[in-house]
């Protein structure tokens, strides 16, 4: 049965919302404004698949990519650009409004440089067996099979033709694979999960793909496979070897971005405490003027930091610890010692140790995230601790996605 409905706006995950006396309905790739033609999503009340669009909006573009609308993983190409940036500032300020928090948000960084830096791609077996190597459709597990995505960093060419190299080679195991591939200074670095342990044949066939689209590493669950050249990035004046799936930010833009406001706020701090770290991209550029201790409970990424630190020249010291900031936050007693503290954790946020900053005396706190929810309650800890919120500034290395970066200054 179809229905046709008046798109209100756009929510917080980029789908179309239509407000009915029964609650609130949710249309993927529809817009404001819109009166489109839909049916209903067995087993989701709220979800209307859109089938066709009788009035559309001015604001309305066509999408870059032939996959857009299949692929689920992106939500806002079909959008302008001025629109989709005042959307994507305004998730911000409303995780903040939900929190009780009034704070000023800047407008939103375009952060997304030449494209995504770091992919996963996912292999399975569709209808009558055919492989698909690709993304997922939009809240499904049905895998779209590609053979392009228009925003990948031209570092990440040849990616997609090795994940399927990969996939080819995987296929007997009858596996769901996910293939994690990542741009690096030295080539790509391939991290398999799922296929289960390799046999010598399969181990040998692996490292002859990898001869082939010359990758710098194969690695299986993190166990290497093959490693042609040791897989590096850049950060500031260091040269970081990565550890096998190691995490980055998506873009390089967004990284340096998010480094340039992490400066910015700490210019005047001598010792700095970083927690959060990962491979340090903080951290081996604020080293450049200040003392830094950096921790994480990655051991490979602080191994990695610490490395890059002692091979470079003219940085400051940096301590590097492995250590589990959830259950063993730094104390607002060890936080004394620190002029300015930085903190960007994974999306759960950092609730622990947002507790102990906010009963410390550190006169400069800069969160970044990836959370806008998570990073409004840890900042609601700091603000009812003591602290004002001066400044937010949403950074868009995700384009065309709901996910938002943000970076909050905090003075106590």
């Amino acid at each position: 049965m179809t229905e046709k409905l008046i798109i209100n706006r756009i929510g917080h995950r980029g789908d179309g919302v239509v407000e009915t006396p029964d609650g609130l309905v949710f249309v993927p790739y529809a817009l404001p404004g819109e009166t489109v033609e839909v049916e209903p999503v067995p087993g989701h009340p709220d979800r209307r698949h859109l089938l066709h669009i009788e009035a559309s909006s001015p604001d309305r573009i066509a999408p870059l990519c032939p996959h857009f609308g299949v692929c689920g993983g992106c939500a806002a190409q079909h959008w302008s650009e001025a629109q989709y940036r005042a959307w994507k500032r305004d998730l911000v300020i409303e995780a903040l409004s939900q929190a009780g928090i009034n704070a000023p948000v800047g407008e939103l960084i375009d952060a997304h440089g030449e494209g995504r830096r770091r992919v996963v791609l996912h292999a399975r077996r569709g209808a009558h067996d055919v492989l698909k190597v690709g993304f997922a459709t939009l809240r499904a597990h049905e895998i779209v099979a590609i053979d392009q995505c228009p925003i990948l960093a031209p570092a990440l060419s040849g990616a997609i033709t090795a994940a399927w190299s990969i996939a080819e080679a995987l296929k007997d195991a009858r596996k769901p694979l996910d293939v994690k591939i990542t741009a690096t200074d030295s080539g790509l670095d391939v991290d398999v999960r799922g296929s289960g342990p390799l046999n010598a044949r399969r181990t040998t066939q692996l490292a002859a793909i990898a001869e082939r689209h010359r990758l710098a590493r194969l690695t299986r669950h993190g166990e290497l496979v093959i490693q042609r050249v040791a897989p590096t990035i850049t950060i500031g004046r260091a040269t970081a070897a990565l550890p096998p799936a190691a995490f980055l930010q998506a873009t390089a833009e967004g990284e340096a971005a998010l480094a340039r406001l992490v400066d910015d706020a700490t210019a005047k701090a001598k010792v700095i405490a970083d927690l959060f770290c990962g491979v340090g991209p903080f951290a081996l550029r604020l080293a450049e003027r200040a003392r830094i201790t950096a921790a994480d409970s990655d051991a490979g990424a602080v191994a990695a930091l610490a490395k890059a630190a002692g091979t470079t020249g003219g940085l400051k010291p940096i301590d590097a610890q492995a250590r589990d900031l959830f259950r063993r936050p730094f104390t607002a007693k060890e936080l004394s010692q620190f002029d300015a503290v930085v903190f960007d954790p994974p999306r759960q946020g950092a609730q622990a140790q947002a507790v102990e900053l906010a009963a410390s005396k550190v006169p400069i706190v800069v969160a970044v995230s990836c959370n806008a929810a998570t990073f409004a309650r840890d900042a609601r800890i700091l603000i009812d601790g003591g602290y004002r919120l001066t400044q937010v500034t949403p950074v868009d290395q995700f384009r065309y996605s709901a996910h938002v970066e943000l970076v909050g200054f905090f003075h106590k």
